[in-house]
């Protein structure tokens, strides 16, 4: 499932390709006709994303709501158009650019107060200059279950996957099953903080990468990470490879339905 960094850029992208100008708005699939036929030939006022939710506004607040899901895809190419090929749910239309969306969870037309809504029900999102971190390490102090559920809790954070869920662990040195009472401040404020930082990066390069610059292959002349999420990383997707930093192989299990990674000695179970 794309993480917020991702949700982050088409929101740029958005905003770049569209914005103030009148676009064509249509659902080629038919499944999101009617909204579609609402805002069609409106003009895009701005786009933002919060957490792994994307939302486009027009100038008369109509709102069209995103969710990308497990599947989802939003891409872009150059006027004009072509037919649209497969099941394009939502198709953008603007002098420059168009864009598609296929494969999405959620395709809607919102309110503002509905929008309003439902980014108030998610956690701090690290890319979010109105972000709270002291309410989210709240929610986490409070409760006993596994730190790396909280993580994924998107009531507590949101836009953290599992990809920035397995690396911001591994480099706070912390095992994914702690409890989260057991997490103290100083260690969440340097979690928060690591967060902030790697996804801004991820805005940035448009790729996760977590490995400091001494971990790095040219660093360490080992072969680059070949892998269809890119970047470079420490233990996402790794089990059963070497620990870039120990040596020792990483480990993964089952976790509330998602793979947990970590390095046993990296990150002991205290």
């Amino acid at each position: 499932m794309p993480e917020g960094h991702t949700l982050y850029r088409l929101a740029a992208d958005i905003e770049e390709s569209f914005g103030g100008e009148a676009v064509r708005v249509s659902s080629p699939q038919g499944r999101f006709a009617e909204g579609a036929a609402l805002v069609d030939g409106q003009i895009v006022e701005a786009a933002q994303s919060a957490g792994k939710h994307l939302f486009i506004r027009f100038v008369d607040e109509q709102i069209i709501h995103i969710h990308l899901g497990l599947i989802g895809a939003l891409t872009f190419g150059d006027a004009p158009a072509p037919p649209a090929v497969g099941a394009v749910r939502l198709r953008i239309e603007g002098s420059r650019r168009y864009a598609d969306l296929r494969g999405a969870m959620v395709c809607e037309l919102v309110t503002t107060e509905a929008m309003g809504g439902l980014v108030g029900q998610l956690g701090a999102d690290p890319l979010r200059p109105d972000a709270d971190p002291d309410r989210a390490y709240e929610r986490i102090h409070r409760s006993r279950k596994a730190v790396g559920a909280l993580l994924m809790d998107q009531t507590v954070l949101s836009g953290v996957g599992n990809v920035y869920r397995s690396e911001v662990l591994f480099r706070a040195r912390l095992h994914p099953l702690t409890p989260g009472q057991r997490v103290t401040r100083r260690r969440w404020n340097a979690i928060w903080d690591d967060l902030v930082e790697l996804m801004a990066e991820g805005v940035r390069l448009g790729r996760i990468d977590t490995v400091r610059p001494e971990h790095e292959p040219e660093a360490m002349q080992r072969p680059p990470r070949v892998d269809d999420h890119g970047g470079e990383v420490y233990v996402y997707r790794r089990a059963g490879q070497q620990c870039h930093v120990c040596g020792s192989m990483v480990r993964t299990e089952i976790l509330e339905g998602r793979n947990l990674f970590w390095c046993p000695r990296c990150q002991r179970r205290r």
